[in-house]
Formats: structure tokens, C-alpha cells, sequence
């Protein structure tokens, strides 16, 4: 499924973006601190997982934090094994 036209949310009040899919929510819980934002845990709901979800949401994430100039420290586990598949977004990797 492509998920290109839906919009990310940012949540700063929760501190989550958010993917609003078929009425469910997907989320990436974060924090910031100074130019860095650590990305905390990706949650998916169960009737949506196995459609690319994740990968759409972090995908997004990734270049919210490219255009807002952040550096990434991830440490959520679904994060860290997306990076190890598309090692082109290393480069917002904090040094």
C-alpha cells in the first residue's frame, strides 16, 4: 500500500508523530534535546501491521528531522533495523 498522501503529524504536546491509517494510529514516541531528537519506540497497530506502516511512518519521520536540520539517536529497535536496510539516512545519524 502507498502511503505518500497521508500527511505526518508531529504531536508536540505527546511528543509523538503520528500516521492516522483506516482510522487507526501509528506512532514514533521522541524526545528532543538541544538539535537532537531521540526516537523512543514505533508502534503500529495490530490490524495494520505486515502493510508497511512502520516503514511509511519512519520513512516520513526521518524526513521531518532532514528538513527541521535535527541529528537522530535511535533507539528504538524497529529504527535501528530500518537503518540497517536503507543506510542512505545515516547521514542524520548524531556523530
Amino acid at each position: 500500500m502507498n502511503y505518500d498522501n497521508i500527511e505526518l503529524v508531529n504531536n508536540e504536546a505527546i511528543h509523538n508523530f503520528e500516521l492516522f491509517v483506516d482510522g487507526q494510529r501509528a506512532f514514533i514516541d521522541y524526545k528532543t534535546k538541544d538539535n537532537k531528537i531521540y526516537l523512543i519506540h514505533t508502534e503500529v497497530p495490530k490490524e495494520l501491521q505486515g502493510q508497511g506502516v512502520a516503514e511509511a511512518i519512519v520513512e516520513k519521520a526521518f524526513k521531518y528531522i532532514e528538513a527541521h536540520k535535527l541529528t537522530l539517536i535511535p533507539l528504538c529497535s524497529y529504527v535501528q533495523v530500518f537503518l540497517r536496510k536503507h543506510s542512505e539516512w545515516d547521514r542524520l545519524l548524531a556523530a
